[in-house]
């Protein structure tokens, strides 16, 4: 089991449900995202680095258009940019998925042991509805479904509503601030396996290297449950 990065406090005693991120938790999307947002700059003469990338990673998408369109003083509305933003980002997970080490396996093992799951991302259903397609989720909520999002605890929230569990019986899987802040709201307990940014300890969060050979009954000793 990979090593936690801090002890953890108010334990899952029984898993009711394991709750998915999709970018950069399942599928390594980040670098599709920031090549969209630096090409959208250079389409339009303007400037855009890394770091304002990274202030994104796990925002919704529609507060990401208000910032990009502040950053690079382009003609178009928020709107406009997310969605030109998600046509490439979709077209690219249409052609290959990168899946992040280890996650589809984790997913496989949790749905073989009978695990409910979800996916809870802040990307459009255009870009979730492949990914979902290809493994065993039971509810899949989006950016585009949701009135606030991440870190707002409603993504969560809706989805545990969704399996008909409660959310602080439930286990999400994150890599970003924003994403483990929205788990922790809604109550669930956070297994964050950072990616882009860092994240900070925090009450029933954990932090892991690496999904790579992680099992059902790693995921419930993290939580409190073996």
């Amino acid at each position: 089991m990979p090593e936690r990065a801090r002890p953890y406090a108010r334990p899952v005693a029984d898993i009711a449900a394991v709750l998915w991120d999709l970018d950069g938790t399942l599928v390594d999307t980040e670098p599709i995202w920031m090549a969209g947002e630096h090409a959208l700059a250079d389409e339009h003469g303007a400037v855009w680095t890394d770091e304002d990338g990274l202030k994104l990673v796990g925002n919704s998408l529609i507060d990401a258009g208000h910032y990009i369109r502040a950053r690079l003083g382009v003609d178009l509305t928020p709107e406009q940019i997310v969605d030109q933003l998600v046509d490439r980002v979709a077209s690219a997970l249409a052609e290959h998925v990168p899946w992040r080490p280890g996650a589809v396996e984790l997913i496989t093992a949790l749905a073989d042991e009978g695990v409910p799951q979800a996916l809870v991302t802040m990307s459009y259903e255009s870009i979730a509805a492949p990914v979902a397609a290809a493994l065993p989720f039971q509810a899949v909520v989006t950016g585009d479904r949701v009135t606030h999002g991440k870190p707002h605890p409603e993504p969560y929230l809706r989805a545990a509503e969704m399996l008909g569990v409660d959310a602080a019986d439930c286990v999400a899987v994150e890599d970003s601030v924003t994403g483990a802040t929205s788990a922790n709201a809604a109550g669930c307990f956070v297994i964050v396996v950072p990616h882009v940014v860092n994240v900070p300890e925090a009450p029933r969060r954990v932090l892991v290297r690496t999904l790579d050979g992680l099992s059902p009954s790693d995921v419930h000793a993290l939580a409190g449950g073996a």
